[in-house]
């Protein structure tokens, strides 16, 4: 089964870490993708940027309009995201235990099980 691990970010958080914690952080992900890809979990990763750099569609009039976005009244945003497949949900959330992002005061993980997939490989 597949599971999506979202990777909630605050940016105050983040700018708080020191140099050993964001050095922790990227070794730890490094970690966890050779892991699950060593074990044959690992399916994607993509990291997001900053929302600051993105567009929101939403209907206006029947037709789409574009805007900067998004301004939601949230301190997070996504940042990224690991797609995994495993046994259950269990293992789901053991590995997403291994994300050093886990750890951190203020940073959160959604897990949440993927209902459909199309990963465009033919």
């Amino acid at each position: 089964m597949k599971y999506l691990i979202l990777m909630q970010v605050d940016p105050a958080v983040l700018e708080q870490l020191t140099d050993e914690q964001q050095r922790q952080i990227q070794e730890g992900h490094a970690a966890f993708i050779a892991g699950t890809k060593e074990r044959g979990e690992f399916v994607a990763t993509q990291a997001l940027a900053d929302p600051s750099r993105s567009k929101v569609l939403r209907s206006s009039g029947g037709r789409p309009e574009v805007t900067d976005g998004p301004f939601v009244e949230s301190k997070e945003f996504l940042g990224g995201f690991y797609l995994v497949d495993v046994e259950d949900e269990a293992r789901a959330v053991e590995l997403a235990r291994q994300i050093p992002d886990a750890s951190i005061p203020g940073l959160a993980l959604e897990l949440r099980p993927v209902m459909f997939a199309d990963l465009g490989d033919g």
